[in-house]
């Protein structure tokens, strides 16, 4: 898995998300869009993913935490069902994040979806 954040120069950082199989590198899934920060502590996340679903989620910033909750989730008609989405991201170690994404779907409540820890590798 590899998540990306890119400086634009503007007040917000572009995001890039993806992961793909370890025994043949085929995808298998993938999302970006831009992380807004705002006044106060507060976050504001849009994304867009290839499945045919659209996510705007907000929430805080805290020192090592980030918590989001979806306030809107878009879909194409070819898309899956999602009723709610929630993400944590957690910095645990200096170059290590944590992060879990809560999805609500195909009638079940809200439960966690996947949970993952990424290890920071240099660009060079």
């Amino acid at each position: 898995e590899e998540i990306r954040f890119s400086e634009v120069g503007k007040p917000f950082l572009a995001y890039t998300q993806r992961t793909w199989a370890l025994d043949d590198e085929r995808p298998l899934h993938a999302e970006a869009g831009y992380w807004r920060p705002q006044p106060g502590g507060r976050l504001e996340v849009v994304l867009a993913h290839p499945t045919g679903l659209t996510e705007i989620q907000e929430g805080t910033v805290g020192e090592d935490r980030i918590e989001l909750t979806a306030t809107v989730i878009g879909r194409t008609a070819s898309a899956k069902e999602v009723a709610g989405l929630a993400r944590t991201f957690e910095r645990t170690a200096p170059d290590t994040l944590r992060y879990q994404v809560a999805m609500a779907a195909a009638g079940q409540p809200l439960q966690v979806h996947l949970t993952a820890e990424l290890h920071r590798v240099s660009d060079a």
